[in-house]
């Protein structure tokens, strides 16, 4: 006995209408529950140099690192070594002068390794002050 057979069966459908409806007044409730901040930034003011240049210029131990990793100081080249004896050679040149510029010119192609080796090896001879050399980019 099949007592459904003449109905037909009716499909759900889904109220858009009353979804937008819902949607809208959320929307209309973070608009206004939401709070804006204003961050300002620090407001300061910079301390004016007036002096030109140094009056006196930092004493300067050149160390030149070539594309092979070999090493020179102040235009002298070094033998074969490793760090600490980069550190004593350094320490040698600065005379006990501590507030000597290491001034590290190290090639393009020169390896990582190479150039610290030098920045240890300045550390090891208690030299903090080490800069680094580089050149201007000229348009061929």
């Amino acid at each position: 006995m099949n007592f459904r057979s003449g109905l037909r069966r009716i499909e759900p459908e889904i109220n858009l209408i009353a979804f937008i409806d819902v949607l809208l007044v959320v929307l209309i409730f973070m608009m206004l529950t939401t709070t804006f901040n204003k961050y300002t930034a620090l407001q300061i003011t910079l301390p004016v140099a007036n002096a030109g240049q140094p009056a006196t210029t930092p004493a300067v131990i050149g160390v030149t690192v070539d594309a092979q990793g070999r090493y020179a100081i102040n235009g002298r080249s070094l033998d074969a070594g490793g760090t600490l004896a980069l550190a004593r050679q350094l320490k040698q040149a600065a005379a006990g002068n501590a507030d000597m510029v290491v001034e590290l010119d190290a090639d393009a192609r020169a390896t990582h390794q190479s150039v610290m080796n030098v920045m240890e090896a300045a550390r090891l001879a208690e030299l903090p002050r080490l800069h680094f050399a580089a050149q201007t980019h000229k348009d061929h």
